[in-house]
């Protein structure tokens, strides 16, 4: 089981949103993590056919994807990041529509349906209309459609947009579940959704894969050290400007004329300054991050 991605590029006019990636994944989990217009979007419709690349190839256990048409999106599970449904459609009337829209046979469709939803956690409310759901339970129910054909290679984009902490928990250990013997593959640009449970984790900028690897191996290729510094808050501002600052503390009470920031930089910026393990999320701002300063120049 090999989706082999040689070369991908995708022009739209003079924008190049993929730009010559090339990578093979197997069975497992990988995160895609960018920053919104990094190209994740992008490459995940071509992965699903929707697009056509402008130069490159992808292949499925030698075969190209495109050549092999409908004998491919048998084996594809997609969840886009805004996916359609008749509002008035019950859950389980939607994933029954989903499924004969696939061709699956009515028996089948019926017994995948019950068994999804009850994967899901949405048994209790299959006779609900899609309308009356919560922003969680219709992401449910959109993993519950991309399953229906027990699909080996399952893409999901920024799957756990608008849910809120729990529903998250829910939908990391719902992905753990569903990665056994399949090639899941999903995008987002909270480092939370998938530090523990991607296998690799492909971080992209510019349409490009700047960085692959585990969580562990992402921490440990910071050239940048993450460093704690209490500064003066009318000072703030001015060191967000010259280093990457990952996040910003106001203090209170008696030490409210200070503030506690935590910043990347290869030096000890301050005498007082504190080394701290690195997250991944400074993984990711070291990669992909800028200064304050370098945004305020873009505006």
């Amino acid at each position: 089981m090999e989706l082999t991605i040689t070369n991908l590029t995708k022009q739209f006019q003079d924008t190049t949103a993929v730009d010559h990636i090339s990578c093979t994944l197997t069975s497992g989990v990988y995160g895609l993590l960018g920053v919104n217009g990094a190209g994740k979007t992008t490459l995940m419709r071509m992965l699903c056919t929707l697009l056509k690349p402008t130069q490159g190839q992808i292949t499925w256990d030698g075969a190209d994807i495109f050549e092999m048409g409908r004998e491919y999106r048998r084996l594809l599970g997609y969840l886009p990041q805004e996916f359609g449904y008749y509002p008035d459609f019950s859950v389980q009337d939607y994933l029954l529509y989903i499924a004969s829209l696939k061709g699956l046979r009515p028996a089948y469709a019926k017994k995948q349906t019950s068994l999804l939803l009850d994967r899901v956690g949405l048994t209790k409310v299959k006779k609900r209309k899609m309308k009356k759901l919560s922003g969680g339970m219709k992401r449910r129910a959109g993993i519950a459609q991309a399953m229906l054909n027990d699909p080996r290679i399952l893409i999901m984009d920024e799957p756990t947009a608008g849910l809120d902490p729990n529903e998250r928990i829910r939908f990391r250990n719902l992905i753990s579940e569903l990665a056994k013997e399949r090639l899941v593959l999903l995008s987002t640009h909270i480092v939370s959704d998938i530090e523990y449970i991607a296998n690799e984790i492909l971080l992209m900028k510019q349409g490009r894969i700047c960085l692959s690897g585990t969580a562990e191996e992402l921490t440990a290729s910071i050239d940048e050290k993450v460093w704690t510094v209490r500064v003066k808050s009318q000072s703030a501002e001015s060191w967000m400007k010259a280093y990457k600052v990952a996040n910003v503390k106001t203090l209170h009470g008696a030490e409210s004329a200070y503030a506690e920031l935590r910043l990347l930089s290869a030096q000890r910026p301050s005498p007082g300054a504190v080394e701290e393990e690195a997250p991944e999320e400074d993984v990711f701002l070291d990669y992909v991050g800028e200064k304050a300063a370098e945004e305020y120049d873009e505006i």
